[in-house]
């Protein structure tokens, strides 16, 4: 019974170690399996963060290219910008210095500014301005240099400005011969005496000149005139009018066609004929001016150097520029003679054109807003 009993055990304890031993056995793989596991995750973290390291060692010095370039561009941007800023400005400056005709200012902002103070003199102005602004619907004023000729380039920029087209007259007679006409055929020699405004110049080459000036003055006329769009006309007009060389051949041509136009009307007054209008009576029968060359030497010689044209000279020039020069004269304020039409007989088609004095020697330009 007893030797039953303990080959019993034994085979229980035989079991039992054979049982443990699978199970240390089992432990053992999955020990394994788990090291395995282990070893492969490490391998991959390892791995990844090798990967990493070397993607991010990219990405920083990417960024820092980037940075590097964002920060070289706004450095070039802002130094391109200033660069322009100040071409721009300096461009500003140079054609403002040299534009004769500047851009429209407020009227009442203007009159306030140049007529400072509580004198007689300073209160009757600006209610010249004000009667302007209310009464006429001036709004805007142009300023115009002030040297003498200022009242030819006021009446030129705006004809110039409004596309008003070159005279039918100046046409068909052909202006560019006006010159040679006036020595050949009328036998002026006196015609060498004529001085260019500020230059002075006289000579044996007067006609070169004067032609060069006939030239450019049919040549922008007519250019600009047909020039439908009107920003474009403005722009072009701003380019001539601040060439002062151009300019001032302008005026000339236009002082020469007056002088031209008062030659033949003294010749027919002598002929005993009757002239082309009255006005002409009126400028000869002056003690300054009773012949052709007294009226060159006395008046338009001077014209641009030390004189300006005088009211009888504006009658002239309004006909033969073919407009209606309304003239507002500040400094005759609640007279009759506040405005005044440069000739006071016009046709019905011919345009108009305005200007406005303070002391009928310099002359702006009145904007119109209704």
């Amino acid at each position: 019974m007893q030797r039953r009993h303990d080959r019993k055990a034994s085979k229980n304890r035989d079991r039992f170690t054979e049982e443990e031993k699978w199970s240390r056995i089992n432990h053992s793989k999955r020990s394994v399996g788990r090291h395995e596991v282990r070893s492969w995750t490490t391998a991959a973290k390892q791995s990844l963060c090798l990967m990493w390291q070397k993607v991010k060692v990219q990405l920083l010095l990417s960024m820092s290219f980037l940075v590097a370039v964002c920060w070289y561009c706004r450095r070039l941007y802002s130094f391109l910008a200033q660069l322009l800023k100040r071409w721009s400005n300096y461009l500003q400056r140079k054609l403002i210095r040299n534009l004769s005709v500047l851009t429209e200012v407020d009227l009442l902002g203007y009159s306030v500014r140049e007529w400072k103070g509580e004198t007689k003199q300073a209160k009757h102005m600006r209610e010249a301005y004000e009667e302007l602004f209310w009464s006429c619907h001036i709004k805007y004023l142009r300023q115009v240099r002030k040297d003498n000729y200022s009242v030819l380039r006021a009446v030129l920029f705006q004809i110039f400005s409004q596309g008003i087209p070159f005279p039918l007259w100046m046409k068909e007679r052909d202006i560019l011969k006006l010159p040679e006409k006036l020595l050949y055929s009328q036998g002026c020699n006196w015609i060498q005496q004529y001085s260019f405004g500020p230059e002075r110049y006289t000579g044996p080459n007067v006609f070169g000149k004067l032609r060069k000036c006939m030239e450019t003055l049919k040549t922008n006329w007519i250019e600009i005139s047909a020039t439908k769009d009107h920003e474009e006309r403005g722009n072009l007009c701003n380019t001539l009018f601040s060439d002062e060389s151009k300019e001032h051949k302008l005026y000339e041509a236009i002082k020469f066609i007056m002088l031209y136009e008062v030659v033949e009307a003294y010749e027919q007054i002598k002929n005993r004929e009757e002239p082309t209008h009255n006005l002409f009576g009126l400028l000869l029968a002056r003690d300054s001016s009773s012949d052709p060359l007294s009226f060159m030497m006395n008046h338009l010689n001077g014209v641009g150097d030390s004189i300006c044209l005088d009211q009888v000279e504006l009658f002239l020039l309004g006909y033969l520029l073919e407009v209606k020069i309304r003239v507002y004269r500040l400094h005759r304020f609640n007279t009759e003679e506040f405005q005044v039409n440069y000739p006071e007989e016009y046709r019905r088609e011919w345009n108009e054109i305005s200007l406005l004095t303070e002391d009928d020697r310099y002359y702006h330009i009145p904007l119109f807003r209704t």
